[in-house]
C-alpha cells in the first residue's frame, strides 16, 4: 500500500527517529499516537497524524487490532530508502523524473503532474496544484536525506549511485 501524507523534510533524520520513538511499543489509539508525536516534535496534531503514517509507510510503526505500535527492529537507512521509494504515494515518481542535470521543483512538478489523481483535482480545484507543488517538494528533500537525490544551487539531480 501506497500512503499520501508526507511531512516537511527536517535536517537530519534524527527527527524521524525523534517521530518513532513517539509511537508507543503497546498499541494506542490513534488520538494517542498522533498527540505523543506531536507533543515529542512540537507540532499540530493533524502534523503529528503525517508523521505517523510517514512512519508507518516506512516500516515504523503498523497499526494493531487495538491501535498503532512502534516497530522494534533496527532499520538502516538503506531499508528507509527502499521504503521510502515503495510505500510512499509520489516518491518513486519524483525520483524516475530525476536526471544528471539540475531542474527546479517547478519543472520537476510539470513532469509529476500527470501522476495526481483525476479525483485530488476535482475535489479541490482551485487548491490542488499548491498542495501537489508543496508535496513534490517534500518528496524532493525526503529524497535528498535517503541520498536519492542531490540538491544543487539550480535544482534537484538524481544521487549518484
Amino acid at each position: 500500500m501506497r500512503r499520501k501524507p508526507v511531512p516537511p523534510a527536517p535536517e537530519s533524520l534524527d527527527r524521524l527517529e525523534d517521530a518513532h520513538s513517539g509511537v508507543p511499543l503497546i498499541p494506542g489509539s490513534e488520538d494517542d499516537c498522533c498527540s505523543r508525536i506531536a507533543d515529542r516534535l512540537d507540532v499540530s496534531r493533524d502534523e503529528g497524524r503525517d508523521w505517523l503514517v510517514f512512519c508507518q509507510s516506512l516500516g515504523l510503526a503498523r497499526e494493531a487490532s487495538r491501535g498503532f505500535e512502534r516497530i522494534r527492529d533496527e532499520q538502516s537507512t538503506g531499508d528507509l530508502r527502499d521504503a521510502f521509494v515503495e510505500h510512499v504515494f509520489g516518491a518513486r515518481e519524483a525520483i524516475e523524473i530525476l536526471g544528471d542535470d539540475p531542474q527546479s521543483t517547478d519543472e520537476i512538478f510539470e513532469q509529476f503532474e500527470q501522476y495526481v489523481p483525476r479525483w485530488e483535482r476535482h475535489r479541490d480545484p482551485e487548491g490542488w496544484e499548491l498542495r501537489w507543488r508543496t508535496r513534490v517538494e517534500r518528496l524532493l528533500e525526503w529524497a535528498v536525506l535517503f541520498e536519492l537525490a542531490e540538491k544543487q544551487e539550480s535544482g534537484y539531480v538524481v544521487a549518484d549511485a
